[in-house]
């Protein structure tokens, strides 16, 4: 550790102690502001867009360089309050950028976790929806929906089926704002349950429905990464900690199989920006009493820290030419895990693929080329807050700086609708059979 940035982290403004209370948007603003001028070498502040009624939606970012991106340094991100009523989410985020920018210098591990990732962190996606909640309730408010009464987690573009609604400016917003960055790992916090949900939420069935779920090429990242949070929060990885219909196991659930969802959030992160997104749902109350919110802050603060790290697993690199030129929209992906929309290079020629510990073989495929295969081997013990650094030579000159726009993205239309087969993680295991099993008898 650099002795001389611990010594400076006393030295470091102070921000006054953040309240458990709501912080409405006004207070959420003035907080958000101060962090912001008071901690600017590691912060940044910026609005990526407005709501229905005009109200920012902000988003701040912590980092050594918040305001721009480095090579090397995964970009990650946690949501909030996507539904105007649930608002727990809403201040763990407040007080885990509280709790980041005055541990920076002072605590190693968190100091460490700001000079490797860049962190954005959005405390309300529905700022209308929550100053809509006039009596705040346990089950339901007003202010789930945003101010044109649409459900903002019904609203994305859906791999499954059509989704024929109008695109709210919330939604827009965030499609935007996902285009702009190499976003590599997410949550979204909700409330209204106590489970960790992976994808997919909405499923064909190539991707396992008859069996009562819809997996993922990558459905062991996401179950690792579910249960890493679940099993740090200890009335999450209860059994059934809402004493509710819903039993989950260690306190994951797949998305699908607890109940089918069309135009979620989760599911367009995965498939079109390339970010691996869960569901965190954080409180059996969508709307407890403020007098909940320290021991809500008690059981997540090790959950939040420890999933940020999770971006830090896997392999990372840029793939060159024979000049040393990075390659910008190259497709790079594991063989037997390839994704309906392939994962493609940024423009710095970067790729990132979230794996856990053992062999892959790496395919990058450039048009007009055979592929290119590469084996890497992920460690069992990741390395200091850095996934596998692997750079990819291609054995030709190439500038890929013309690439048709079709090979740039994949059109957001069901992709697959009219996928046939199954793929190695929707076949069935007796674990996923007997939970199956118990679902349809006691439903």
């Amino acid at each position: 550790m650099d002795c001389a940035r611990l010594w400076l982290g006393l030295l470091l403004p102070v921000v006054a102690a953040l309240d458990f209370i709501y912080h409405h948007q006004g207070q959420m603003e003035a907080f958000l502001k101060n962090v912001a001028q008071n901690y600017s070498s590691v912060t940044h502040l910026h609005s990526i867009g407005k709501s229905v009624k005009g109200r920012n939606l902000w988003v701040l970012v912590v980092g050594r360089s918040p305001k721009e991106h480095r090579i090397g340094i995964p970009e990650f991100k946690y949501v909030a309050n996507m539904h105007g009523d649930e608002s727990v989410g809403r201040e763990l985020l407040l007080h885990l950028i509280e709790y980041l920018v005055t541990s920076d210098g002072k605590d190693p591990e968190i100091t460490n976790l700001i000079n490797s990732t860049r962190i954005h962190i959005m405390p309300s996606m529905n700022p209308d929806g929550f100053e809509a909640v006039q009596k705040p309730d346990c089950f339901y408010n007003k202010g789930r929906h945003n101010s044109n009464y649409y459900d903002l987690n019904r609203n994305f573009p859906d791999a499954f089926e059509f989704n024929d609604v109008s695109r709210q400016p919330e939604t827009v917003a965030v499609m935007k704002w996902l285009n702009t960055e190499t976003f590599v790992l997410s949550a979204n916090l909700h409330g209204g349950a106590l489970v960790a949900s992976y994808p997919f939420d909405n499923g064909v069935p190539a991707t396992g429905t008859l069996y009562s779920r819809s997996l993922t090429p990558d459905d062991d990242v996401f179950q690792y990464l579910a249960h890493t949070y679940a099993s740090r929060n200890p009335t999450m990885k209860e059994r059934n900690p809402c004493k509710a219909k819903l039993e989950s196991q260690s306190g994951i659930i797949n998305g699908y199989f607890w109940y089918p969802l069309r135009g979620g959030m989760q599911d367009y992160n995965y498939i079109w920006a390339q970010c691996f997104e869960i569901t965190l749902e954080l409180s059996c109350c969508k709307y407890p009493r403020k007098e909940m919110l320290p021991s809500f802050w008690n059981n997540n603060k090790d959950s939040l820290i420890e999933y940020i790290k999770q971006v830090h697993i896997g392999v990372k690199g840029q793939v060159f030419d024979q000049n040393g030129t990075p390659l910008p929209n190259v497709i790079v992906e594991v063989q037997d895990r390839k994704h309906i929309c392939p994962y493609r290079t940024n423009k710095f020629g970067e790729y990132y693929l979230l794996l856990l510990p053992g062999s892959y073989v790496v395919e990058v495929i450039v048009p007009g080329h055979d592929p290119h295969l590469t084996k890497v081997t992920i460690p069992s013990k990741s390395q200091n807050f850095s996934a596998l650094k692997k750079d990819i030579l291609l054995p030709f000159r190439e500038q890929l700086d013309h690439i048709p726009e079709s090979h740039l993205s994949c059109p957001m239309i069901p992709l697959y609708k009219d996928l046939q087969g199954h793929s190695a993680a929707t076949k069935p295991s007796l674990f996923l059979f007997l939970v199956t099993l118990f679902h349809m008898l006691f439903k």
